[in-house]
């Protein structure tokens, strides 16, 4: 499953717009229109699917384009439910054919392309969108991901277009991914992929896109979204202001979420929303700004409704505040706030660049020095003095509330051991040869970690945390400071020696957590540049296998041929503290999916009679 990048550090923002009040659906004509006020801690890149994998980009495009399937918003475990198709797709015993049919009637939001008509959701849609990634012209990030479903025929179609150097061929039919008539999608893949609908489930990369829309606009696409979701973008001032309407030309489609029978809070949900019009909301305003505080100040004092989500809840440093000894603080409650917490299906690291001349490579001592770094972190204290004790320690990159992670599983990459990781450095010849205190390389060089990393106050006390460790091992460090979507970029691009960031599931499969480590996704979401053919051979066999326990197996040795070259350090799973007004209703945080705007609605009028605020 594609992996959503963000930011170990994000905090949030507040450059908020006036309350407008205009005409909502079904509302009294001068009632304030209904405003999700929410915030993001780290600038988006763009709205173009093909050019995104941060978080927070990501969130945005999951309310404004849908694909073929969604999660059920209140099912625990998580379900999968049609969205733009009319049921589950059919599938071949084989696992390698799925054919879909669409819903018909399903529009595009208005655009000026369209010229006034009203634009429906076709198949040729979907195998546009799915054309887009492979094209080599975009340099889709995401492609490394989608070439690992093998799909028919759309490899070979880009390696045309790159060995041909012209552009690529969307009008070539082929085989794994075709229109079998106006409202009939069909893939085939070379090998069995049992899971192919967790993939078409990804609404924020996979929905549908109108061709003449992205010719249209070309380059400028990623600021001119348009898709049949239930908002759509009203305004963006880059890196300070997103503001997102309800889509006119949304359906009627009605508040109907499926909570198990025994989920007192879900069935709760339901009884309350059920039958409503989606979206519950008018407008959803998301600002950001990079520090923490002013994000914690904005939510107290009513400026923002919620700070919850994947992209942002509690700040770390203010948990304590809130919620000391695990309950939330008495002056919260009595002002009706929710709080919400859970173990994230998601993990912070270090990668190390496996290319780098200093850290990289898998001759044994640099395989030492790595597992050195890996041994004298001491993350119980990072979890306590930088998550304020809001995570629990990471084995592996596999995360919680996905196949392949075990609550049971203990490796080397949870240990914190400095006599063993100086033994390491010792005995592979990291030692001090000129008598200056650091240690140099085996060859007598200088040895000084290059580590890339953020300017805001979360990222200096992990500056301060890795530094502590680090030297008390005699290594020297040296930080690289630049914004985070720039080191992303870098990072792709194999440039940056060390960088930490997190990482969160897209879906309940565990194989996600480990595109990390595929060699075929080198540049992609492989940011450590690893690459080692028996671990390739087991990512393959991950794929076709069913669930079951050969595969729980497999995941197992990829775990230890992790731990074993540490290309990534992994450090923590997040447990998250979302918080809510208590004008908000119908929040649920999601386990792996980003759509969740248009599920919750907002009171204006409680919020004025609370706060004194429109």
């Amino acid at each position: 499953m594609k992996r959503r990048w963000f930011t170990w550090t994000a905090a949030a923002l507040l450059a908020l717009s006036p309350l407008v009040h205009a005409q909502g659906e079904g509302a009294d004509p001068q009632a304030p229109r209904k405003i999700l006020r929410v915030a993001f801690g780290t600038a988006e890149t763009s709205f173009d699917p093909t050019q995104i994998s941060d978080l927070y980009s990501r969130t945005v495009t999951a309310h404004i384009f849908e694909g073929l399937y969604r999660y059920d918003h209140l099912h625990r475990p998580a379900k999968f439910r049609p969205l733009i198709a009319e049921a589950m797709p059919e599938v071949s015993p084989d696992y390698r054919t799925f054919t879909i049919r669409l819903r018909k009637g399903i529009h595009f939001a208005d655009d000026p392309v369209f010229k006034g008509q009203p634009r429906e959701v076709t198949a040729p849609d979907f195998v546009y969108a799915f054309k887009r990634f492979a094209d080599p012209a975009l340099k889709s990030q995401v492609w490394s991901y989608l070439e690992t479903f093998k799909i028919k025929g759309l490899s070979e179609l880009r390696d045309a277009a790159m060995k041909s150097k012209k552009p690529f061929e969307y009008d070539r039919e082929i085989e794994g991914v075709r229109a079998l008539d106006r409202h009939t999608l069909q893939f085939k893949v070379v090998e069995p992929r049992p899971r192919l609908v967790e993939m078409l489930a990804l609404s924020d990369l996979f929905g549908a896109v109108a061709r003449e829309v992205v010719e249209h606009y070309g380059q400028d696409i990623g600021a001119h979204p348009v898709g049949t979701g239930p908002f759509r973008l009203k305004q963006w001032r880059r890196s300070s202001l997103i503001v997102l309407e309800r889509n006119p030309n949304f359906r009627d489609e009605r508040y109907d979420e499926q909570p198990a029978a025994d989920d007192a809070a879900g069935q709760a949900i339901l009884a309350k929303l059920k039958g409503r019009r989606i979206p519950l909301v008018d407008e959803v305003h998301i600002s950001i700004i990079e520090e923490q505080q002013p994000r914690w100040l904005s939510f107290l004092n009513a400026q923002i409704d919620t700070i919850a989500g994947q992209y942002g809840a509690v700040p770390a440093e203010f948990i304590t505040t809130a919620m000391p000894n695990g309950q939330l603080a008495p002056n919260l409650a009595k002002q009706g706030i929710q709080a919400h917490r859970q173990v994230n299906s998601d993990v912070t690291m270090f990668f190390f660049n496996m290319e780098d001349p200093l850290v990289g490579g898998y001759t044994p001592e640099k395989v030492a020095l790595r597992r050195a770094i890996s041994l004298g972190m001491d993350v119980d204290r990072w979890i306590r003095l930088l998550g304020r004790g809001q995570g629990v320690p990471a084995q592996s990159g596999v995360v919680p509330h996905t196949t392949g992670y075990d609550p049971q599983f203990k490796s080397e990459n949870g240990d914190y051991d400095v006599p063993r990781a100086k033994a390491l450095l010792d005995l592979y010849g990291y030692v001090d040869r000129n008598g200056d205190g650091w240690r140099d390389q085996p060859d007598g060089s200088p040895l000084v970690l290059q580590v890339s990393s953020q300017s805001d106050q979360n990222a200096r006390q992990q500056q301060e945390l890795l530094k502590r460790d680090l030297n008390a091992l005699g290594l020297q460090v040296n930080f690289l400071i630049a914004k985070w979507p720039e080191q992303l970029k870098q990072a792709r691009a194999g440039k940056l020696m060390i960088w930490s960031l997190g990482s969160s599931a897209a879906g309940p499969d565990g194989q996600g957590s480990l595109q990390r480590l595929d060699g075929t996704q080198v540049g992609g979401q492989n940011l450590a540049r690893f690459r080692r053919p028996e671990f390739d051979r087991i990512y393959e066999q991950l794929s076709m296998l069913p669930d079951g326990p050969e595969r729980e197996s497999l995941f197992l040795q990829a775990k230890r041929i992790a731990v074993t070259w540490m290309p990534y350090k992994s450090m923590m799973h997040r447990v998250s503290t979302d918080m809510l007004h208590p004008w908000v209703s119908g929040y649920r945080r999601p386990l792996f999916w980003q759509e969740w705007w248009h599920f919750v609605d907002v009171d204006p009028e409680m919020r004025r009679e609370k706060t004194g605020k429109p």
